[in-house]
């Protein structure tokens, strides 16, 4: 079984805003190149799960989330750095329902079974409480952090919980 570090987008890997769909806007947060490396090291799979209801509201297009997408793709590829997916909702409540907006945990659970991770092994770090709620539904440790921090003391954290559960 694998064992993976679930991440959400906004406030976590890229610099909390509003609504970011501009290439301009997309500024990667310092530490997270480093920080990712040191959890792929450890044997983490590294997966993206979230929430783009600016599609549904029409405020931008999903091709604006997929050039973000493919620009972050690329520059961790240039770190050597391999996120095994990328999962976004593009539906709003206010729009229409779904389930694999956060905190609903369908691509958390869709993760699981596809790479076959092992829930009791992996985290999902984001800043928002649905973010922990969706990692709780499916089974995974949730950490909160302040939007638009560091990962390097949530990379530590894990690394004592490892440790003493060992």
């Amino acid at each position: 079984m694998n064992k993976a570090i679930f991440l959400d987008r906004d406030g976590v890997i890229n610099f909390e805003r509003g609504y970011t769909y501009k290439l301009e806007d997309f500024l990667i947060l310092p530490d997270l190149i480093e920080t990712l490396q040191l959890f792929q090291k450890k044997g983490y799979l590294l997966i993206v799960v979230s929430n783009q209801s600016g599609i549904a509201k029409e405020l931008y297009k999903q091709s604006d989330v997929e050039l973000l997408h493919n620009y972050l793709i690329n520059e961790l590829n240039k770190n050597n750095i391999r996120l095994s997916e990328i999962y976004y909702c593009v539906h709003h409540p206010d729009v229409c329902s779904c389930i694999c907006r956060k905190p609903d945990s369908l691509f958390i659970e869709k993760s699981l079974a596809r790479f076959q991770i092992d829930a009791r092994k992996s985290y999902f770090i984001g800043d928002k409480e649905r973010d922990v709620e969706a990692a709780e539904k499916a089974g995974v440790k949730g950490i909160l952090i302040e939007a638009n921090s560091s990962l390097k003391a949530v990379f530590n954290f894990i690394e004592t919980l490892q440790n003493s559960s060992i």
